[in-house]
């Protein structure tokens, strides 16, 4: 615990304001899912334009059900494009329409989904799903790195779009770092480890 009575600081240096940011966070989100939140994530330059090379079939195993389901964290523990840095925000994920610059096609993505729902066991089929940036481009994840994609058990909506609980958090997040309200190492670790914890607190 901080003593802010007599600990020395000056509330513009950046290790005030993560001392802060951490404290605020474990009391959001418990100890458990802030520790969680500092597991150094590893960057990734595989290729939006080359076919990714999928974990084996049966290999990996969902973490619970439906729209709140959870990547198993040794094939999908998520990964990060080196190209976003906290001083490149502005001119990245912190620019509207930078995400389709470097977001996969569709010809690339198509036999990777069902090459990871082969990985992950499928039993719905594949439009039961979406195959989701564990760490979302708008966050800085890896565009097409195995590590940072996995199935997603999704609904389709009326107006033929995708929408779950993980999308809406992707972009309350995204406004937090872009406004500088959190670190964007710490958005990054959170939705990584502990996306359905983040969402009760942020969503």
């Amino acid at each position: 615990m901080i003593n802010y009575r007599t600990t020395p600081f000056h509330s513009n240096t950046p290790s005030w304001r993560a001392a802060v940011i951490a404290v605020s966070l474990a009391a959001l989100l418990g100890p458990s899912v802030t520790a969680a939140a500092t597991r150094n994530l590893a960057y990734s330059t595989a290729s939006a334009h080359q076919v990714q090379r999928q974990p084996r079939a049966g290999a990996c195993h969902v973490i619970g059900a439906g729209l709140y389901a959870r990547p198993d964290a040794h094939c999908t523990p998520g990964a990060l494009n080196p190209q976003v840095r906290p001083a490149t925000i502005a001119t990245t994920i912190c620019r509207s329409g930078w995400t389709s610059t470097v977001r996969p096609p569709e010809s690339i993505t198509r036999s990777e989904k069902l090459a990871s729902l082969v990985a992950y066991s499928d039993q719905l089929g594949a439009s039961a799903y979406e195959y989701d940036h564990l760490v979302p481009l708008e966050l800085g994840g890896a565009v097409n790195d195995p590590r940072n994609l996995w199935p997603e058990p999704d609904y389709g909506a009326t107006a033929g779009f995708y929408l779950n609980p993980k999308d809406h958090l992707e972009r309350v997040l995204n406004r937090l770092v872009c406004r500088g309200a959190m670190p964007l190492a710490t958005a990054q670790r959170l939705i990584a480890t502990a996306w359905v914890s983040a969402y009760r607190s942020y969503g």
